[in-house]
């Protein structure tokens, strides 16, 4: 299978049973996920690996025997490997003509600002995929508390669902006004997809509204987008 030039927290990379999880990835129901922003790699098993994965059967009239398990057996193992910021994007390289978003656009943003009414981000890349185009200039978006998530919207509060520099996948609903497009976040796929702890690490998602920090082991709310 191939892999992603980069991966972020809660990226889907591969199943459990093609692969072992390696550094900077979790197990979650059979699949693996990317718990660490970085290159996504793979591991082949050494025959030294092979030799050391071995059945002792113990014979108390003789020595133990040692049956050496085949190097193809052993699965890969699945990593990420993390790069210091800025990552290098070949596949996003920045236009000389600046992409709009449009209604529709599925665009990752990153939250700026926090009140009780609304998050303001500042819109990244439009689009998904081989379409996806990193903006040459920041847009100005809101996410509004009713757009956050699709239900118990009355209950929703802006500052348990985003933070201040949380990387997020929204959705354009509509070109807004003059200075901010309108997003939404309100489906599964939609929501946070990075973000650090109060500590400072990078943390990976553990539900649909928890974040948990991998070196203090605590968590924090999140409006969690769904894994592809």
């Amino acid at each position: 299978m191939s892999l992603p030039t980069l991966a972020y927290p809660g990226l889907l990379l591969g199943p459990s049973s093609q692969f072992t999880s390696g550094a900077g990835t979790h197990l979650h129901a059979s699949s693996i996920y990317a718990s660490i922003a970085g290159r996504p790699t793979i591991i082949s098993p050494s025959p030294k690996t092979a030799s050391a994965s071995t059945n002792h059967s113990f014979n108390p009239t003789t020595n133990p025997s040692i049956t050496k398990v085949p190097s193809s057996s052993i699965p890969p193992t699945l990593s990420v490997v993390p790069e210091p910021p800025p990552f290098s994007i070949p596949s996003l390289a920045v236009s000389s003509k600046n992409t709009l978003p449009a209604v529709g656009s599925v665009v990752l943003c990153r939250v700026t600002r926090l009140n009780v009414k609304q998050a303001n981000v500042a819109i990244l890349v439009v689009g998904e995929e081989e379409q996806n185009g990193v903006c040459a200039d920041e847009w100005a978006g809101v996410v509004r508390r009713e757009d956050i998530r699709g239900m118990e919207r009355d209950k929703v509060k802006v500052q348990d669902s985003f933070k201040v520099g949380d990387l997020l996948r929204g959705e354009v609903i509509s070109l807004g006004d003059q200075s901010n497009y309108y997003l939404t976040t309100a489906r599964n796929e939609l929501g946070v997809i990075m973000a650090k702890s109060e500590a400072g690490n990078i943390m990976f998602p553990i539900s649909w509204k928890e974040f948990r920090d991998p070196i203090t082991g605590l968590t924090e709310s999140r409006k969690v987008a769904k894994p592809f």
